[in-house]
């Protein structure tokens, strides 16, 4: 087991045991993959772990594996005990829960509550911030596996942090003190910032299992293999240029080549669903490139014709 995840010292078996001077006593409420690990972080900070909950059989190995001596406890019990609650629990379940926490009148003034959700800002911490709790928004941007190695990849990672003017320089400081590099999003920014997340690291995803899917069909052995180097080249040059990696797109749309672009959608119109999802990130390619002058009005209408779309307007607003 890594030293950072080792138990504390203090005795964890016993809630109200009180962590050394400027530590807190952390709770969290959900030991699922982001939880669990951001609990970890915070312990090897120096702040106490007292209790984490956890259903499945999932998140009780995790807080055995990741917060060795932890108690896996119910969620009241746990704010009624912290001094941080890591609110960790699935975006749509965030506010009820913390509603619930709320109605038995849990919290209580002066707690600090934290959400990892990148969806959301403090407003879904509202019913929590009621009762007099600090109310703070800490998504880190990365994929969490839910094991130990996610601790070295929080180190220099970026944190999405969004709080209320009085209380932002503690979110920054947990967030530095969990190893990352913390910006600041303001609530309202909130969806969009996740939706680019999610628009970027989601989808890239998808691409390639699609493509790895058409290449298994024609007998590729291992796809992934062939596809490696030039996604992990087309990624990296994209995110070291942006936002002005327009200049990084290559292919047959960037150079107007609309009767390749036509033999691609009819290869894969066997498969509507990977045809649809290349004639989507075809269109805004192209919508791309001529925004940023890399192809014509001309060359653009031609493209459009060729993914079948002729008559719709170009979406970045330069009609040929």
């Amino acid at each position: 087991m890594p030293d950072e995840f080792q138990p504390d010292a203090v005795n964890v078996d016993d809630a109200n045991a009180r962590p050394k001077p400027g530590r807190l006593r952390v709770g969290v409420v959900g030991a699922g993959r982001v939880g669990a690990v951001l609990g970890a972080a915070l312990r090897q900070a120096g702040h106490t772990v007292i209790g984490a909950s956890g259903v499945s059989e999932e998140s009780v190995s995790r807080i055995d594996t990741l917060l060795p001596g932890v108690p896996n406890l119910d969620p009241e019990a746990i704010v009624r005990a912290a001094d941080l609650v890591l609110v960790t629990v699935p975006d749509d379940s965030l506010e009820e829960i913390v509603t619930g926490l709320a109605a038995v009148d849990a919290w209580r003034p002066g707690q600090i509550a934290v959400h990892a959700c990148g969806r959301y800002g403090t407003e879904v911490l509202a019913a929590a911030a009621g009762k007099g709790v600090l109310t703070l928004a800490i998504h880190p941007a990365m994929t969490f596996t839910g094991t130990s190695l996610d601790h070295t990849r929080l180190v220099n990672a970026t944190f999405a942090v969004s709080a209320p003017a009085g209380v932002l320089p503690i979110a920054l400081a947990l967030a530095v003190e969990m190893g990352g590099e913390p910006i600041v999003i303001a609530d309202e920014d909130r969806p969009a910032y996740h939706a680019a997340i999610c628009h970027a690291a989601n989808h890239v995803v998808t691409a390639v299992t699609q493509s790895s899917a058409v290449l298994a069909r024609m007998g590729v052995a291992e796809p992934g293999k062939l596809l490696g180097p030039v996604v992990h080249a087309s990624v990296e040059g994209a995110v070291s240029e942006a936002p002005g990696a327009v200049t990084m797109l290559t292919g047959p749309v960037v150079r107007g080549d609309a009767r390749t672009v036509a033999a691609h959608v009819e290869a894969l119109s066997s498969d509507p669903d990977i045809m649809q999802a290349y004639i989507a990130m075809a269109r805004a390619t192209a919508d791309l490139a001529l925004a940023g002058g890399r192809i014509g009005p001309a060359q653009y209408a031609d493209l459009i014709a060729a993914l079948g779309s002729a008559g719709a307007p170009p979406m970045s607003g330069d009609a040929p």
